[in-house]
């Protein structure tokens, strides 16, 4: 059975600069944390930091809360991104963006996203970026994280003092200072630095480029020839959305191999391989000998992770997108747990996967979890890298964890104490990517999972109390 409607609101929610040795964890001993970033990831740092009993400040240069998921209409002076000297805006959604995992999988597992009964809230299964927004903000009222954030405040500077402690730099209405802090949670996102394709020619091409980033509505883009370069989610939606304009839309991917051809279902969406070159009459050719005159290429090819103000004398680096060394994607062997990192793995369900390694950082930093030796932690990096070099996986995938992400989390699970994934969040986030697969153009308004919906919304009863400010509005 295929069902063309959201399930109805649930009545259950939730209430409730040199390098020097550092210090061995003092345990049950509470820490003074600086978390850098008021995203979905420096939420659930904060939530579970004071739940462990650390006092946390929350440093956020925006005026509200929600990272990535705040809606910014303005674009960057820069519209492809590396000119360092351009008006940096953070967010990167467009105006059209839903999200592409249902509501059950995507939200915090202490936290269930459910539809809402206030006005005007969106109760579609797969929600627009509002409604993320309207959630994260319910979640920060209910555990009363917004009184730990320091709005309109910019990080500059994150580095080891010498007594082994963390000074933070900061700005601030125009003012500079720092504080000393115990421990740093990094949480800063990663959609923000354009990572963009090396096409051969494009010094002499005449059209206009644009990252991903910069794209907000398809207005720009009317009666234009837009080539896409990208096959992930953003390519997927921004190629339909312009293409309600466009003259003609052209995707150029790695990913397809065959000749060019139309996308079923559309009169002037065009499927190719990737780029060959391009020439300064206009031209841009592909890889299978294809050829199309185009006035824009739209760069749909991720970020860059960036931490400019993080100092650990080259203890951390980012090489090719790989931050490392990193024990399991947050610790840092010689600076753990006094540095972490959370929400660096992508290609994830992220909200579950910012609980579980909140938890894990929570509870080490207060000595109720043990972490490895330095020289343990160091040992499995470097076999990591070792396994990922002999399967031919390049090293700007370390942090790909699409094929492993409930094995992650259930291992970081383990390590804190924490109950594993659920298998129907499981079940249902494999049953969300067949969809997209089979029904690539309408799986956010058609599905055939309601056993595993009716076991979600049984075990959100089952284990949660209602949050009445949320059902009543």
């Amino acid at each position: 059975m295929i069902a063309h409607v959201s399930p109805p609101p649930i009545n259950s929610h939730l209430t409730t600069y040199p390098t020097m040795p550092i210090p061995i964890p003092n345990p049950t001993r509470l820490r003074h944390v600086a978390v850098i970033g008021a995203g979905a990831g420096g939420l659930a740092a904060a939530r579970e930091l004071r739940r462990e009993g650390h006092t946390v400040v929350v440093f956020e240069r925006e005026n509200n809360i929600g990272g990535t998921w705040v809606y910014d209409p303005r674009t960057e002076s820069d519209p492809l991104g590396p000119d360092p000297t351009r008006n940096i805006v953070h967010g990167s959604l467009y105006a059209s963006l839903r999200t592409n995992l249902p509501r059950e999988v995507m939200g915090y597992r202490d936290y269930p996203f459910v539809a809402s009964t206030r006005p005007g809230r969106d109760p579609r299964r797969y929600p627009g970026h509002k409604e993320v927004m309207e959630y994260l903000n319910d979640y920060a009222t209910e555990f009363g994280l917004g009184e730990l954030v320091r709005f309109e405040t910019e990080v500059l500077e994150v580095g080891i003092v010498e007594n082994g402690k963390w000074k933070v730099k900061y700005g601030k209405n125009g003012k500079v200072d720092d504080e000393v802090y115990d421990a740093v949670v990094v949480c800063n996102g990663h959609y923000t630095e354009p990572r963009i394709a090396d096409i051969p020619g494009i010094d002499s091409w005449p059209g206009k480029q644009i990252h991903s980033h910069n794209y907000r509505v398809p207005d720009p883009y009317r009666n234009q020839v837009v080539i896409m370069i990208g096959s992930a989610a953003s390519a997927v939606d921004i190629s339909r959305d312009v293409s309600t304009v466009a003259k003609e839309v052209h995707i150029a991917s790695r990913s397809y191999n065959n000749g060019a051809s139309k996308l079923p279902g559309h009169n002037n969406i065009w499927l190719h391989p990737m780029i060959e070159s391009v020439r300064e009459e206009g031209s841009v050719t592909f890889q299978d000998g294809s050829e199309v005159r185009a006035s824009i290429i739209l760069h749909c090819t991720g970020y860059k992770y960036h931490f400019p103000f993080l100092k650990t004398n080259n203890i951390v680096t980012v090489d090719d997108n790989r931050v490392g060394p990193l024990y399991k994607h947050i610790f840092p062997p010689t600076l753990a747990p006094w540095l972490s990192f959370v929400g660096l793995p992508w290609k994830v369900v992220p909200f579950p996967l910012f609980e579980y390694q909140s938890k894990w950082i929570a509870g080490a930093l207060s000595g109720k979890f043990s972490l490895p030796s330095p020289e343990e932690m160091m040992k499995d990096v470097e076999n990591f890298y070792s396994s990922m070099e002999t399967a031919g996986i390049p090293k700007r995938y370390t942090h790909n964890l699409a094929s492993c992400q409930y094995e992650y989390n259930d291992w970081v699970a383990a390590e804190c104490k924490s109950a594993p994934s659920e298998e129907w969040r499981k079940e249902m986030y494999v049953s969300a990517s067949k969809s997209k697969i089979v029904r690539p153009e309408t799986y956010r308004d058609e599905w055939d999972d309601e056993h595993l919906i009716m076991q979600a919304h049984e075990d959100f009863n089952k284990n949660f109390k209602v949050a009445k400010n949320l059902i009543k509005g």
